[in-house]
């Protein structure tokens, strides 16, 4: 039987109830009736519960959403996802830069391009395993704390068996395995994105990414906000309320993966790349998951003039997000911790106490706080910036490669890179988007300076 994962409407119940607890709303009536009628809570780390539901259960679960996406938010006034609305809340929104900016050079684009993809590739043997499973086999492989790929040479079978690496990626992404950068979602949006604006410049809309992801995205290489939102638009639902039909990963991260090329290609203009970054995520995400893309493309468009370190980075981003915002208290957490303590495992040991208990592994909130802190905390070298990233959990692959795409843009150069992160990437990129498979990260910088060149 076909379980599709990320949309069956009794497995999206379990995860807009507690999406509603933490946006101001209140579900517990809801939930009740749910239970009663013998309704499951949410798969834990899966995107589909093992068995179908009955007709019955199925129709409840469809109806219980939207009841709960009427359900008003005590939060609303202080996290809004209009864009003028969350220019008013930040006091310390960027001004406009003054005469042209120049674009990044080719090779601090490439660097970003490279430390992207490694960032993403040391995360994703490890993605979806908790925390102690990470630490665990990267002790038993001597390669704690991290300092390399992960490798399952000299990992006992049995810490495999308790650990068992993620299944569609150990084939690609263990040491021993890497032949090239493959196939990851954390570089297909930033493809799409190139393409996005190569097509129709930087006053695109959110339509204009939906057509795009029609045109040019498997449905199939979509997950969680972004399936949604496709499968939304294949019913004939527009932008923006494609984000909020029954779509209760609207503050997961997928936006923040797609914010790399939007502050690319705005150097010193982190307002205008965090406002590029909005109209790109109001097509999957709300709220908290839309800041968490205007806070990544405004600190890379800082990054992006070489003349800032990662913190004074890091400060910017945080501009562009409502300060009375749940992620902005997040953020601001994880910044003090990670500038409190020697160990950055006490960093993430404080970070899980923190969100763990509340959030999905994948929610935009704990992910954006700890590539906030891993940066912090590595003063942005780019090793200990993905290493930390990943170490930390949660959503390790997304969380290395936008560490990874930020510390390898201020390093500025692709020979800044440590060899044993980039060579066995081999200059060449698998992807499923257009004609871009195969392509080399040298190329991909020039398509994007080409881009961040434009008028």
């Amino acid at each position: 039987m076909l379980r599709l994962t990320w949309v069956q409407p009794e497995d999206l119940l379990g995860h807009e109830l507690r999406q509603a607890a933490q946006d101001g709303r209140e579900p517990s009536a809801i939930a009740s009736r749910w239970k009663a009628a013998g309704g499951w809570e949410a798969p834990e780390r899966a995107g589909a519960s093992p068995e179908r539901a009955s007709r019955y259960l199925r129709l409840l679960a469809e109806d219980l959403l939207d009841e709960l996406a009427d359900l008003p938010s005590s939060l609303a006034e202080d996290e809004p996802t209009d864009l003028e609305r969350i220019r008013s809340r930040c006091p310390d929104w960027p001004g406009q830069p003054g005469g042209r900016r120049n674009a990044p050079a080719p090779a601090a684009l490439e660097a970003a391009w490279l430390g992207r993809a490694v960032g993403c590739l040391l995360g994703k043997p490890v993605e979806k395993l908790p925390l102690d499973g990470i630490r665990t086999l990267a002790e038993s492989a001597g390669n704690w704390p991290l300092t390399t790929y992960f490798t399952a040479r000299g990992v006992p079978p049995d810490v495999l068996t308790a650990y068992p690496w993620n299944r569609r990626s150990a084939g690609t992404s263990l040491a021993e395995n890497i032949d090239g950068m493959p196939e990851d979602d954390d570089l297909n949006y930033p493809l799409l994105n190139l393409l996005l604006l190569r097509r129709h410049g930087r006053n695109f809309t959110t339509c204009d990414v939906a057509r795009l992801w029609l045109d040019e995205l498997p449905a199939g290489r979509t997950f969680t906000a972004e399936r949604i939102a496709y499968r939304n638009l294949l019913s004939g639902i527009d932008p923006p309320h494609t984000a909020r039909h029954r779509n209760p990963f609207r503050e997961w991260i997928g936006a923040l993966i797609r914010a790399d090329v939007h502050g690319w290609t705005h150097p010193g203009d982190p307002a205008a790349a965090a406002e590029q970054a909005h109209r790109d995520a109001t097509l999957t995400h709300t709220a908290n998951g839309v800041y968490a893309a205007m806070f990544t493309a405004a600190t890379i468009a800082t990054a992006a003039t070489g003349g800032h370190d990662v913190h004074a980075c890091l400060r910017t981003g945080l501009t562009v997000v409502p300060p009375r915002s749940r992620l902005a208290r997040a953020l601001t957490h994880a910044i003090r911790l990670a500038q409190s303590h020697e160990d950055f495992d006490t960093v993430v040991d404080a970070l899980h106490a923190t969100h763990g208990a509340t959030h999905h592994w994948v929610h935009a909130i704990p992910n954006t706080a700890l590539i906030a802190a891993a940066l912090t905390h590595a003063d942005g070298d780019f090793t200990g910036s993905i290493c930390r990233a990943v170490s930390g959990g949660w959503d390790t692959d997304s969380n290395g490669a936008t560490a990874g795409s930020i510390a390898a843009l201020l390093a500025g150069d692709p020979a800044a890179l440590p060899d044993r992160w980039t060579a066995p990437l081999k200059n060449r990129l698998a992807t499923s988007v257009a004609d871009l498979d195969g392509s080399g990260f040298d190329t991909l910088a020039r398509l994007t300076h080409r881009e961040a060149s434009r008028p």
